[in-house]
């Protein structure tokens, strides 16, 4: 299986682009956000995920890891496929879909393309646990998707509610709304903040 692509970028289509790896083009299909990185004669290095079928092997690339995680968690989603999973990655940002799992925002994972009310909902509802883990645990459990790590104050904030004893999940969920109220900020104002709202 390919894990990774270095290359020079030979072109760039709406939604793939093809990548010369000496001498050897490979078509590989991106979200818009990677896409938008990639000019016709520059290098680029993509990390990949390769997918099989009976009638194809198709090739997609991301920017960063973090990005090939949530296309692979968003396909745990029944009736989430690669290409849906790709068009909710063109519509919002790694860190955009993090915050909308987190806070239940359907809407805005409404706005990708093939992507209606009730799938938005059932996006939300089943990753909604799956998501903090991945977001922010140090480590892989077995079987689990792997992990990213844990960053800056918002992870903090939640590894400290945690610790105070919540579940992952509320932390989560509390620490987003508080970094959507205040915008970045310190940890001891996000933990505050987020108590405080959860104690309303």
């Amino acid at each position: 299986m390919i894990g990774k692509l270095t290359g020079i970028v030979d072109s760039v289509a709406e939604d793939h682009a093809i990548l010369d790896v000496g001498g050897v083009g490979y078509l590989v299909h991106c979200p818009a956000s990677t896409l938008s990185k990639l000019s016709a004669g520059a290098s680029a290095s993509l990390m990949i995920e390769t997918k099989v079928s009976e009638d194809a092997i198709r090739l997609y690339g991301f920017a960063a890891a973090e990005e090939r995680e949530w296309f692979r968690l968003l396909q745990t989603v029944q009736n989430v496929g690669a290409r849906v999973a790709l068009n909710v990655l063109s519509a919002l940002s790694s860190r955009e879909l993090e915050r909308a799992v987190a806070l239940g925002d359907k809407a805005a994972i409404g706005r990708a393309q093939g992507v209606g009310p009730k799938l938005a909902t059932r996006i939300v509802t089943e990753l909604k646990d799956k998501a903090p883990a991945m977001m922010l645990r140090g480590h892989a459990e077995a079987g689990a998707v792997a992990v990213l790590a844990p960053r800056g104050p918002e992870a903090d904030a939640v590894a400290a509610l945690v610790k105070l004893g919540y579940s992952q999940s509320q932390a989560a969920e509390a620490v987003a709304r508080s970094v959507r109220d205040l915008g970045e900020a310190p940890v001891d104002a996000l933990i505050r903040e987020s108590l405080r709202a959860m104690g309303r």
